[in-house]
């Protein structure tokens, strides 16, 4: 059978180059692995306790999910985000990456995206044949897009017919790992309500702010009746396989109403989040003592390891925002560009090639997130630097000085070594 070339589809950046990095290292490669966003970390006990205690539980849930589970989540965004929320403002689905399709099908026109973005934004898009309106992030910031460049594109956008009609924004940032200053979050509000655009505030790294006195702003603070804010435990206390995702839209009726259209759409696609993942979710918002630790301990180790690469690529005058959440850096090698051209790379593809091939450490190319091709970009995620077991990983968690583990420490002298060589 012919497929149509609208469904070729290529599977997402990040799950592919895990793949390939498994792969090489079943055949003996040893490769640095800085090209899947996965947290690194082995689950909390409290919390592999708490799914062993559902796993009898296999009755098909409430799509919007268990009205304890609601309840609990709304509780964290009340206690924790302080944004008043009641159960019926919140959804789960198995993974925020879910939601966030769903949320784009419930809505028409086109999408606005920030330039890098998530790839997993703009493949949804066009998984469901919408525009997309790229817009440049504003220098040192990320998650956002430049305000009066995003003026310009919604205004040359309306022009043209193309109807933008959502915007999706990430708090802190994948791929950079920075955050948009408070004016900037105040500023893209403003247009967002202007243009009456939904606003999906993807927040599933907000717990991974390194400095917990860094002044964040979410949009949902400042225009809380156009915010559909998303998040779940992947990233703050390492359930990404367990896919727990949650969305809670704005107590509005047309907060209803999206909630509605979302709830209809998962019912025909993920039916509802897994039973015996309910409880440890329940468990991960509840701002148990234990389990507040063990994002606090993960928060410290992911900034120093990530601030411990940035300096590397500074030092090697690679030019790179500076991280201040999660475990991503977005290096420009462009200053490099002359050295890198002898060897054949002229785009971001093939600097991300290059450097798995010849140099044996996994990136993805700016590509990947929108990026144009020749602007020679990278995504680093950090956070499989910590070790290959659990016992290593615990071990870098615990270590009073994370940086001076064997592990950690080798790991980031063989990525000084391989970048050296592939700048010198």
């Amino acid at each position: 059978m012919q497929l149509a070339s609208h469904f070729r589809i290529t599977k997402s950046a990040t799950l592919a180059i895990n793949e390939e990095v498994s792969a090489l290292r079943a055949a003996g490669e040893h490769v640095i692995h800085l090209g899947f966003g996965e947290a690194g970390l082995p689950p909390h006990p409290l919390l592999v306790n708490a799914l062993q205690a559902g796993a009898s539980l296999n009755h098909y849930p409430s799509t919007a999910g268990a009205r304890s589970t609601r309840q609990a989540i709304a509780s964290f965004f009340s206690r924790d985000r302080g944004l008043p929320t009641e159960p019926e403002q919140i959804v789960t689905a198995p993974g925020s990456k879910a939601l966030i399709y769903a949320l784009m099908q419930a809505t028409d026109g086109a999408v606005v995206l920030t330039r890098p973005s998530w790839v997993s934004y703009g493949a949804q898009a066009a998984l469901l044949g919408r525009e997309v309106i790229w817009v440049d992030a504003p220098v040192n910031e990320g998650g956002f897009p430049e305000p009066d460049a995003l003026a310009s594109a919604l205004e040359d956008a309306t022009a043209a017919g193309l109807n933008p009609r959502l915007i999706v924004t990430t708090l802190p940032d994948n791929p950079s790992g920075c955050a948009p200053l408070p004016e900037t979050v105040r500023r893209v509000a403003a247009l967002v309500e202007r243009y009456d655009l939904l606003h999906v505030s993807d927040e599933i790294y907000r717990e991974l702010i390194h400095d917990p006195d860094f002044d964040v702003l979410s949009p949902a603070d400042v225009s809380p009746d156009h915010v559909f804010v998303t998040g779940g435990l992947s990233k703050s206390l390492a359930l990404g396989g367990w896919r727990t995702g949650f969305l809670r839209v704005p107590a509005t009726e047309f907060g209803s109403i999206v909630r509605d259209a979302v709830v209809a759409i998962g019912s025909e696609i993920w039916s509802a989040m897994p039973a015996p993942v309910e409880p440890a979710l329940e468990l991960g918002v509840s701002g148990a003592p234990q389990i507040h630790e063990r994002i606090v301990e993960s928060r410290r180790l992911h900034g120093l390891v990530v601030n411990s690469v940035y300096d590397i690529l500074v030092d090697l005058g690679v030019r790179c925002r500076k991280p201040v959440g999660g475990f991503y850096l977005y290096p420009d090698f462009g200053p490099h560009r002359e050295v890198l051209g002898t060897k054949g790379i002229l785009t971001s593809d093939d600097l991300a090639e290059s450097l798995l091939r010849t140099y044996h450490v996994a990136a993805l190319p700016g590509t990947a997130f929108g990026d144009h091709p020749e602007n020679l970009c990278l995504r680093m995620a950090t956070s499989m630097l910590y070790g290959a077991t659990p016992e290593e990983k615990i071990a870098a968690l615990n270590a009073a000085d994370p940086l001076s583990s064997p592990v950690i420490s080798t790991n980031l002298k063989q990525l000084r070594e391989a970048l050296t060589a592939l700048l010198s």
